[in-house]
């Protein structure tokens, strides 16, 4: 086993122990601690400094370029953040640790399984991450499906809920009340669920539709692990389609 790949083992073993224990918090009060991505940041970047001292000027030669794309990501995940395209800060501060934590692609003997990609790890992490992710609204469909309610777009981004019971639960209103008439509203940017529930119970309604907030740290903790042990999920899909 060469250094290189002990190296890449420590990596593995401290994004899955973080990401582990930021799901964990996540599911449980939908925050994870800043201190989980300066402790990986931190180490991140020493596990880097000792890539470089042990690389050849061969080595660093042909992998320059993931270095360089480090800022690019952090600065492309900050931009996505802004956008609202990723909604928690904490994925966002995830993201940008990972970008250090993982710039090259980790070989561990025979892993991953798929072989190389073009793309930089952080960015691998990310995409398998959104694939993950995507299995969310295929399942509510389904269980909307099952109990045919079948409101467009709804049906694919959240569930219907009593309003008694959505104040106790980590969940959106995905819709608003206007006139007495609802209306489709997936998370504004100036928000309080609290308002608009009270809103839907004053013109009598007793049940809503609401999209539940589900932590993206553990697709996130899933696609890092899947970085590992396949690749590149989306590049190993478009290798096959073209």
């Amino acid at each position: 086993m060469t250094e290189f790949e002990i190296l890449n083992i420590l990596r593995l073993i401290i994004g899955v122990l973080i990401l582990f224990y930021a799901s964990f918090t996540d599911i449980k009060t939908r925050k994870a601690s800043n201190y989980n991505w300066v402790i990986l940041g931190i180490i991140g970047i020493i596990l880097l400094i000792i890539q470089l001292i042990l690389m050849t000027p061969e080595q660093f030669e042909a992998n320059k370029f993931y270095l360089i794309f480090i800022p690019i990501m952090i600065g492309l995940v900050y931009l996505l953040f802004q956008l609202r395209l990723i909604f928690g800060g904490a994925d966002a501060k995830a993201l940008m640790a990972l970008a250090i934590l993982l710039p090259f692609q980790p070989y561990i003997q025979e892993i991953p399984l798929w072989g190389p990609s073009l793309m930089p790890a952080s960015w691998q992490v990310f995409a398998n991450s959104i694939i993950i992710f995507l299995f969310i609204p295929i399942s509510l469909f389904f269980y909307n499906l099952i109990k045919r309610n079948l409101k467009f777009p709804n049906i694919f981004l959240g569930y219907k809920m009593k309003i008694s019971k959505a104040r106790e639960k980590f969940v959106w209103p995905l819709e608003t009340i206007e006139d007495g008439k609802t209306k489709f509203s997936y998370m504004p940017k100036e928000f309080d669920a609290s308002d608009e529930f009270d809103k839907f119970e004053k013109e009598g309604f007793k049940e809503i539709w609401v999209t539940p907030k589900i932590p993206f740290m553990i697709p996130l903790l899933i696609g890092f692990i899947l970085t590992f042990v396949l690749g590149d999920i989306m590049f190993t899909l478009m290798q096959l389609l073209i």
